[in-house]
């Protein structure tokens, strides 16, 4: 099993930034796409970013040239650096990873969710 613990979310002003961070752990035998998605009430949950092992990136068109994905693969860590923040990017944002196990067994992983909260 793989746990993820997000950190990083709070209240901003639109125009401001944050960044969030997630960390890995157990059973972790290789680390494969990492990425966040996020859920705004009454909406689905959509792909915000993701970074594969070659740290290709890919964004959804709202965030890009304002987030960016990274991630450090010594320390099991995704980050999600958000900058120029607007009122539409209130969520609650969750890390997802593609984790192969020390079974060899790969599945994806979520975490908890951080709320990040964009008003003034």
């Amino acid at each position: 099993q793989v746990q993820l613990v997000e950190s990083g979310g709070g209240l901003v002003q639109p125009g401001g930034s944050l960044r969030l961070s997630c960390a890995a752990s157990g059973s972790i035998f290789s680390l494969n796409a990492m990425g966040w998605y996020r859920q705004a009430p009454g909406k689905q949950r959509e792909l915000v970013a993701v970074i594969a092992s070659s740290r290709s990136t890919t964004y959804t068109d709202s965030v890009k040239g304002r987030f960016t994905i990274s991630r450090d693969n010594a320390k099991n860590m995704v980050y999600l650096q958000m900058n120029s923040l607007k009122p539409e990017d209130t969520a609650v944002y969750y890390c997802n990873v593609d984790a192969t196990t020390g079974d060899h067994r790969r599945r994806d992983y979520w975490g908890q969710g951080t709320q990040v909260t964009v008003s003034s």
